[in-house]
């Protein structure tokens, strides 16, 4: 008979999955460089999801690569990576030909985003070839690469509803409506318990509770450590609650305690 697995070891076989995701991104990453190095042209990978792009980022100021993330369109969450050979700057290279976009009008009834992301599924398109969706109203807009934006073209129906899809340029796709709190509170030190605190309005102690249930993500990446130093730039998230991105800090209060400055997307 097959041993049922303990919580634990659950936890640890979910943590070595997750490395050994992390070690095949990086390697097509690496793929990726080394042929825009040796054949002086621009690659690209597919569309990464946000802690793709954060590994990726992290990867590349290590390795020394010039890569530009961009999704075809302003504050994209989901982006390709473009990695430019040596005698080429972040500067030069425009993206914005490497992207289509297509438009669905839904015809009585408003269809939501899991309904749109079901139907680009349902018709053979792999998610690293579509990038954001963003749903408004009886409206989406799809941001996704040249090599699919035909075969999206001809998708009729999204959940229940028939819809009618038509060509964009994705410079012209509205931007996506997100409602960003400003926020400042007091730690006395940056630990991730400290801080989900502050940004979500919990006690301390339900902060590390919600941590040590893995509900917590730190920069994309879920964490189980309640003491994980916070530093400017980084991104928590809070399931249930959206995330928030810490802007900085300073001055202290006269107990002594650290201003942490923060906003919260919602």
């Amino acid at each position: 008979s097959t041993p049922i697995k303990s919580s634990a070891a659950s936890d640890v076989y979910k943590r070595q999955e997750l490395k050994m995701e992390k070690n095949e991104l990086l390697r097509r990453m690496e793929d990726l460089c080394e042929r825009a190095e040796r054949s002086g042209t621009v690659c690209s990978s597919g569309y990464l999801s946000p802690a793709e792009r954060y590994q990726t980022e992290k990867w590349a100021k290590r390795r020394g690569c010039t890569v530009v993330f961009s999704g075809g369109g302003a504050d994209c969450e989901r982006t390709a990576a473009f990695f430019l050979p040596e005698y080429m700057s972040a500067e030069d290279f425009d993206p914005s030909e490497h992207f289509a976009a297509i438009k669905l009008i839904a015809h009585f009834g408003e269809p939501g985003h899991r309904d749109y992301m079901g139907a680009v599924l349902g018709m053979g398109v792999g998610r690293e070839w579509v990038g954001d969706i963003r749903v408004m109203g009886d409206t989406a807009y799809i941001f996704c690469l040249p090599s699919v934006h035909r075969h999206l073209l001809s998708i009729d129906k999204v959940g229940r509803c028939g819809v009618t899809a038509e060509n964009i340029a994705p410079e012209d796709v509205p931007q996506a409506k997100r409602e960003v709190k400003e926020k400042s509170f007091s730690v006395m030190s940056m630990r991730l318990d400290a801080v989900t605190a502050g940004m979500f309005d919990l006690s301390r102690t339900e902060a590390a509770k919600e941590i040590r249930l893995g509900n917590v993500s730190l920069n994309y990446e879920p964490t189980e450590k309640p003491d994980a130093q916070i530093s400017a730039g980084d991104i928590i998230s809070l399931r249930g609650a959206g995330k928030g991105s810490v802007i900085g800090t300073g001055g202290t209060s006269r107990k002594g305690r650290l201003f942490v400055y923060a906003e919260i997307l919602k």
